[in-house]
């Protein structure tokens, strides 16, 4: 039976990806390199052009639709910020995402990559996922709390306890070399002490005016980060402080 002869324009090469897309709410860019026949500058360009006119969102590894993009109340600093927690992820590795408008903005960031297992105890992350990736999603149960509705309590922790993961991603509201890592929830506190015993690798997710700043809850001394990822827009001084504490600091 004879094949159906790719596209070879440009406008048609990008008209046929836009459609893909759209049909399947996700596609990575070493897909669209098999499918069409080209090299991956050339794909990275179309999704550059296709974004431009509006008619799909990029993200980390490939695109995904306009329908399952983050919400439009993200900001620049946010978007970066999950855009370089994306880049420390690999295929077939499992995650864990708390709750918060960060860990939300790097499973956005994650929405094109193969294989990835990915438990949270935050419901609007878990929602997202479901709805916008084929990952394998693990959900801890517990009560919802708080206004990024995560899930916290004896069930939370239970579930937690017989779980691994390769990275920890948590947002939290206090960043500090002197007084550690810190949360203005009590509840969240005590999940994330948990959290920070079953991941080799600590990634905390900071807005810029928290670093350096000391929320209600004592987690942890700062020595239990691995990475602080924040906006460049963070004060200097603390960042140094952290730098010398002995932590890697990333500037999104």
């Amino acid at each position: 039976m004879r094949q159906r002869a790719l596209p070879t324009l440009t406008a048609e090469r990008r008209a046929a990806i836009a459609k893909t897309v759209t049909q399947n709410g996700t596609a990575r860019v070493a897909d669209l390199v098999t499918q069409f026949d080209v090299n991956v500058a050339t794909i990275r360009r179309d999704l550059k052009a296709l974004e431009e006119q509006g008619k799909i969102q990029r993200v980390h590894g490939g695109a995904v639709s306009l329908g399952k993009t983050a919400p439009k109340s993200t900001t620049a600093q946010e978007a970066r910020i999950g855009q370089a927690v994306a880049e420390m992820i690999s295929d077939g590795e499992t995650i864990f995402l708390g709750p918060g408008r960060l860990p939300l903005e790097v499973a956005r960031c994650l929405a094109a990559r193969s294989r990835l297992t990915i438990v949270t105890n935050g419901l609007k992350v878990a929602h997202w996922i479901a709805l916008n990736t084929p990952h394998t999603l693990i959900v801890t149960g517990g009560q919802a709390e708080g206004h990024d509705i995560g899930l916290t309590g004896q069930l939370t922790q239970a579930a937690l306890s017989s779980l691994r993961a390769n990275h920890v991603i948590l947002q939290l509201d206090g960043v500090s070399a002197v007084d550690g890592l810190t949360d203005d929830s009590l509840p969240q506190a005590e999940v994330a002490r948990l959290l920070l015993k079953i991941g080799p690798q600590i990634i905390i997710l900071a807005q810029p005016e928290r670093v350096g700043q000391v929320a209600a809850a004592h987690i942890a001394p700062i020595s239990d980060a691995d990475i602080v990822v924040t906006a460049r827009e963070a004060p200097s001084p603390p960042l140094w402080d952290l730098s010398e504490a002995g932590v890697r600091v990333v500037l999104a």
